[in-house]
């Protein structure tokens, strides 16, 4: 069995540099995600369409704080800010419930919540 909390980091590197191969390398071919407030996709070209969008400019960055796994699920939460064509730099906050079929993710829960206030993505040690 890989290591659940390195195929979670590989997958937001991925995102990171957008990098479709390295994101879908992770998942299962019938993935669910599920972008709380937004829609559900299901299945790796509807996933793929999704990694980069005609509303964002270049990449997010993203910062994981935390990764918690238990059983064959691995929460990440963190921060990052994406820039967006209509509202420039938007800061924001993640948590994403990865949930395993084997070594790739076969579910994804985000929720996602814009800031306003950049300084409330400082995590207090």
């Amino acid at each position: 069995m890989a290591d659940r909390k390195a195929v979670v980091q590989r997958y937001v590197d991925g995102f990171r540099r957008a990098d479709h191969s390295a994101i879908l390398d992770c998942l299962t071919d019938d993935v669910v995600w599920v972008i709380h407030g937004h829609r559900t996709l299901q299945g790796k070209d509807a996933f793929d369409g999704e990694i980069e969008n005609d509303a964002a400019v270049g990449c997010p960055t993203l910062e994981l704080d935390q990764l918690i796994e238990e059983g064959d699920t691995v929460v990440g939460v963190g921060h990052g800010e994406m820039t967006l064509k209509e509202a420039g730099r938007v800061p924001f906050v993640f948590t994403e419930i990865f949930t395993f079929a084997g070594d790739l993710v076969r579910r994804i829960e985000t929720f996602h919540i814009n800031v306003s206030d950049p300084g409330l993505l400082t995590v207090p040690q």
